[in-house]
């Protein structure tokens, strides 16, 4: 039976195969000699060295290599010139604004595509998993599409907002939300004044970022909500706070009435129980269960408790990680591969578990958008739906491409290779140091050991019989002869099969 309770795993129960779990799970997996140190560092300096990972040098963030004014907004010289080529109706300068705009938007979009790309390659070789793990789950909790702001260097903004607060305070991240340009933007917040309200930010503050959908709150909260975030919008990459346009009337929001601002109005969200029942059920499905169904009573009580630690520390993130990453619950068997790794977590693990060339992330971005997750560009403001919506004949398709391109460097289709500005040579993979433990005093590993071994490291949990014997089949066809070439071609019949889609 699954426990309910936050109690910790034994210490001496925290083996090689549960700290395998907790890399997988925490991170973006981990090679066999980097799951042993972290298994060497026991239960407690595991999660410890995991959670606290700013004790860790890693890449410097670098987001200077980026232009912040490709979107920047007219000059004062600019927009009277603008104004008097309209008055006087002159298209030629008006075309010329039109085109030097559009230039920009170009060049913007640019740059976009060389976030996406930085942003994957620091997933594949940080030294800080957990913080780049965090930042995604915050992309797709508090989600913005590129599209609707068309400004790449705000999304960045966002994105660097998000890794600070990684693992920090919730109400420090909501408090970020409601004066980040690019979500102002993208739900029209610019557009929220006193005589005319926007409800949109409002809404979706209660409804999917703190409170759940349809929790406790009413049509009227929202509108009351609405009013307390009147005057917040931005200028340039700067938020401001145009006082003449916020109410600052009474507000009656969930009960509590007064001339509430935003801070206010997020202060007032925080003092429902719902809120941490939750974020602590979004974190559930995001590191432990995603699967589909009602969950059971052991599985609500476990988020219960969660939630009122969240509570007790104030929504400090941290301590509330640990506790899972410790807990048995967590490391509970039918928990183990159970959440069907997204488009970037398939890939970023694959290189970092099997020590493949990352070949090349521009590629990889392409890629994981045919898989239905793009960076930058959640399909909505509910972000992406995950578990199995992230599973269908077209991306099971793509995804076992994917894992063929990365193991091989063979492209997934011909448009790649006529694309010359894209570095098309194959770099080749040895995997040979996924099995150098297994090998004997003869420097060579039996294939009865290779086999179940690899299958339980790429899949998580002990493999089936029937597995197990397909891969000997496929072992029989080379005469057992344990080389790089045979080794990659077992690699690309685990990989193809189902249970690699679960971590």
């Amino acid at each position: 039976m699954t426990s309910s309770s936050l109690r910790s795993l034994k210490p001496a129960d925290f083996d090689f195969w549960k700290a395998h779990h907790l890399l997988n799970r925490a991170g973006f997996g981990a090679t066999p000699s980097q799951v042993r140190a972290i298994h060497a560092m026991g239960l407690r300096g595991a999660v410890d060295y995991i959670v606290d990972f700013e004790d860790h040098r890693d890449l410097p963030v670098d987001d200077d290599r980026f232009d912040s004014d490709i979107m920047r907004p007219l000059t004062p010289d600019e927009r009277q010139a603008q104004r008097r080529a309209r008055q006087s109706g002159d298209e030629a300068a008006l075309e010329q604004f039109r085109r030097e705009r559009q230039q920009r938007q170009g060049l913007d979009r640019q740059q976009l595509r060389d976030m996406q790309a930085w942003w994957l390659e620091r997933m594949v070789r940080t030294a800080r998993p957990l913080e780049e793990k965090m930042t995604l789950f915050w992309h797709g909790h508090f989600a913005t599409g590129y599209r609707a702001i068309e400004d790449s260097y705000h999304m960045l903004m966002q994105n660097q907002m998000f890794r600070r607060n990684a693992v920090g305070n919730f109400g420090a991240l909501a408090r970020g939300i409601i004066r980040d340009p690019a979500m102002l933007e993208y739900l029209n917040n610019n557009q929220n004044r006193r005589q005319q309200p926007n409800e949109n930010l409002a809404r979706e503050l209660m409804e999917l970022f703190t409170m759940g959908e349809g929790n406790i709150y009413t049509e009227d909260d929202i509108k009351q909500g609405a009013r307390a975030l009147t005057g917040y919008t931005f200028q340039d990459d700067e938020f401001i706070f145009r006082e003449r346009m916020h109410d600052s009337g009474a507000k009656n929001i969930l009960g509590k009435i007064g001339p509430w601002d935003g801070d206010d109005f997020v202060d007032i969200i925080l003092t429902k129980r719902v809120v941490s029942e939750y974020m602590c059920w979004k974190l559930y499905r995001y590191f432990v269960n995603d699967l589909p169904g009602t969950p059971d009573k052991a599985t609500q009580q476990f988020i219960v408790r969660l939630a009122k630690q969240m509570r007790d520390t104030k929504y400090e993130l941290r301590p509330v990680l640990k506790t899972l990453f410790r807990s048995e619950h967590f490391y509970d068997d039918r928990n183990v591969a159970s959440l069907v790794k997204n488009p970037i977590q398939l890939m970023v693990q694959a290189i970092r578990t099997l020590g493949t060339p990352p070949r090349n992330y521009r590629t990889l971005i392409q890629v994981a958008d045919r898989m239905g997750q793009h960076l930058f560009m959640p399909p909505s403001v509910k972000g992406w739906d995950g578990g199995r919506a992230w599973i269908n004949t077209s991306t099971l398709f793509t995804r076992q491409n994917a894992m063929v391109m990365l193991l091989t460097g063979q492209p997934l289709d011909g448009r790649q290779r006529r694309n010359r500005r894209e570095n098309t040579s194959i770099e080749p993979y040895d995997p040979m140091h996924l099995i150098a433990h297994l090998e004997a005093a003869s420097g060579s590993a039996d294939v009865a050991d290779v086999v179940p071994y690899l299958l339980r490291f790429l899949m998580g949990r002990t493999p089936h019989e029937s597995r197990i014997a397909t891969c000997h089949e496929f072992m029989q066809t080379h005469d057992n002869r344990i080389t790089p070439a045979t080794l990659t071609g077992l690699l690309l019949l685990m990989t193809a099969m189902p249970e690699y889609q679960l971590c």
